[in-house]
């Protein structure tokens, strides 16, 4: 993880690491003539963007002969044709003196992104100043936080933006949002300033109390949505530029460099179905365009109604609305904006946006189940990922989204049908990833995602995360339980598990191994650490039972019942599965936490276990490295001190 591919050298933007462009429309036909492998690629055949079939090009016999716009141009599609001199729907209004119609205008934050070309020297310079967090701005309302950003500081983020955004777009939303828009402008700014985004104390809809908060959610997909249309407007326009002009050239300059390898530019990577169903709900809401294809189809897989909650349950409002729709974490499909509709479904070489969970995407780049080719193609020009509940997607497999992103923005394998005398010379310099932007929001922040952030995100624009100070949850227990920390030293990350195991084994566990009395729950919050302590139990021959991720549901109900009657003293129990089913232990008389829980809410639900017992104990294990978790459960404050103090012993009453 981390890795790069190997900056290009200085000569990379040469004339060999480029393919010769024509400088017109007559130069363009005789280089198709000398070069026949150019003549080839303009008679290929594309794709039928409906269903996926090949489907002949037919070539205009125009005067000026230039060259068209083929897999990303959709001058063969009729519903595409429309005049995007001003980019909007015909028929739609379009505010002149605010809308940034004129592609050429630097004004525009999305014109002033893609048309800056930056140099090998500047990639190298980037590398080692993206991690420099040099200014702060107050992050309005996101309680004790602020912005902390690399590059040029900005200005407030509630700025309003909508001057950068299409005509049809705006008027749409502030009707669609009405008085609602305000709230959006905030998150809005930061993502329109095209710089990599980690949100890390983003308010999920099922930790709302409240209501649905989806203030952030729609910040990212107006966002998305105007980047797609500019993305296509842009296109259009200079279709037409060349159908129409014979004299027009295709030169070194940006005029006409216009697309990427392949057409789709934004991927959603979401943990479940049910979070799936209410992106694209959302995603054609606030869209000016009618949704007419395939809704049948999709109600179909992924629901028709919002998720209501169960009126009986007993565990905890979070856990029921989080999974109260379909929890199914295998899906994927792409998503095309024409000029009347949205198209759901569509083949992935014709989407503008694709939507995906890191499992099903990952097998798709593996080539399926049946052993198909390898195809990730379509993921060589994505300029914007939006990855959203990252703090769900840590309790299914990381793995598969690291996977993912080193599979973005690489050559692709295959032409396409891409027209390459438009193609950007950034994507040509191999430098599209420092033109993506990665927006990360999670509920709280882990390791996984800050090596993510930090390791493969690097868009030239500079990086901006949020900065919390935690209150702790400790006021949230609701029984009178003396809570002992106990600190263990470790010099490095590396060492830091074999650290923790070594205090276990030598320190902790032979105090617990001299009680004769059960009812010892052992916390863990690693799938790793669980089989590490499963075995170390195991050679010990202690009286354990187990409740983990893959643990059956009948050998669950056993080890519960066991652990209850006394009949097994140690109860080993995984974070994950009180992510997944969220026991509540009965029978416990000492709560031993081997290693923090990520989420805070998991704490006080831990230690209100204790209820039914007298004499309540709670021990806790920790290291200087477990500062993000120990602050969101302690608070900042007193995290700090356990972690600077001399002392390694603490005590919470």
């Amino acid at each position: 993880m981390g890795k790069r591919k190997p900056v290009p050298s200085a000569g990379a933007r040469g004339a060999k690491s480029r393919p010769k462009r024509p400088k017109s429309a007559k130069q363009g036909a005789e280089l198709r003539e000398e070069n026949p492998q150019l003549a080839e690629q303009d008679d290929a055949e594309t794709v039928d963007t409906e269903s996926g079939a090949p489907k002949a090009v037919q070539h205009e016999k125009k005067s000026n002969g230039g060259f068209q716009g083929i897999a990303q141009s959709d001058e063969d599609n009729s519903e595409d044709e429309y005049d995007a001199s001003n980019g909007d729907v015909p028929g739609g209004t379009v505010n002149k003196g605010n809308d940034c119609s004129d592609e050429t205008e630097t004004s525009c934050s999305f014109h002033r992104h893609v048309s800056r070309i930056i140099t090998n020297e500047e990639v190298k310079a980037l590398i080692k100043q993206n991690s420099k967090f040099k200014w702060e701005m107050p992050a309005v309302d996101i309680p004790r936080s602020k912005w902390v950003g690399t590059g040029e500081t900005m200005q407030e983020a509630c700025d309003d933006h909508l001057h950068d955004v299409k005509g049809k777009l705006r008027n749409h939303w502030q009707h669609t949002l009405s008085g609602h828009l305000n709230s959006r402008m905030g998150f809005f700014s930061l993502c329109n300033s095209y710089r990599d985004i980690m949100h890390c104390n983003k308010k999920p809809f099922y930790l709302k109390s409240n209501g649905v908060d989806s203030s952030t959610m729609d910040a990212y997909l107006m966002h998305a949505l105007n980047h797609v249309h500019r993305t296509r407007d842009v296109v259009i326009r200079n279709d037409a530029k060349l159908r129409n002009d014979a004299d027009t050239e295709i030169s070194d300059d940006n005029t006409y460099l216009d697309q990427g390898f392949t057409r789709p530019k934004v991927l959603f990577l979401l943990p479940l179905k049910s979070f799936a169903r209410r992106i694209v709900k959302r995603l054609i809401q606030l869209s000016p365009l009618q949704q007419k294809n395939a809704m049948g189809q999709f109600k179909k897989e992924f629901g028709e109604s919002d998720d209501e909650m169960p009126e009986h349950s007993t565990k905890p409002a979070d856990f029921d609305l989080l999974f109260a729709g379909d929890i199914d974490d295998h899906f994927l499909f792409g998503i095309k904006l024409t000029k009347k509709s949205i198209k759901l479904y569509s083949n992935f070489y014709s989407s503008d946006i694709i939507v995906a969970s890191p499992l099903a995407l990952k097998r798709k780049i593996d080539g399926g189940e049946h052993g198909k080719e390898k195809d990730f193609d379509f993921l060589s020009s994505i300029e914007i990922v939006v990855v959203d509940h990252a703090d769900v997607i840590s309790m299914q497999n990381w793995a598969h989204l690291e996977a993912v992103f080193e599979h973005l923005n690489h050559l692709p394998s295959k032409e396409h049908g891409t027209n390459v005398m438009r193609i950007r010379p950034w994507y040509l310099d191999q430098h599209a990833q420092y033109y993506r932007q990665t927006i990360l929001l999670s509920s709280y922040l882990t390791p996984e995602i800050s090596a993510l952030f930090n390791g493969l995100c690097f868009s030239y624009e500079g990086k901006i995360k949020t900065v919390t100070e935690y209150a702790g949850v400790l006021s949230k227990i609701q029984l009178e339980v003396r809570q002992v920390y106990e600190r263990f030293d470790t010099s490095s990350i590396t060492e830091a598990d074999d650290a923790r195991f070594d205090y276990f084994c030598n320190k902790v566990y032979p105090k617990i191994q001299d009680l004769d009395e059960g009812g010892l729950l052992l916390f863990v919050s690693s799938y790793f650490e669980y089989i590490r302590i499963s075995n170390f139990l195991k050679s010990k021959e202690a009286s354990f039972c187990r409740v983990g991720e893959a643990t059956s549901q009948q050998d669950i109900s056993r080890s519960r019942l066991w652990f209850f009657e006394g009949k097994k003293k140690i109860l080993l129990y995984s974070e994950r599965s009180h992510f997944y089913h969220r026991y509540k232990i009965r029978g416990t008389k000492h709560l031993l936490i081997y290693s923090l829980p990520g989420r805070k809410e998991f704490y006080p639900e831990l230690v209100n276990m204790l209820g039914e017992s007298e004499n309540r104990k709670c021990n806790v294990l920790f290291s200087r490295l477990d500062l993000l978790k120990l602050e969101r459960i302690v608070g900042t404050s007193s995290a700090r001190r356990l972690i600077s103090s001399d002392k390694s012993m603490f005590v919470f009453c």
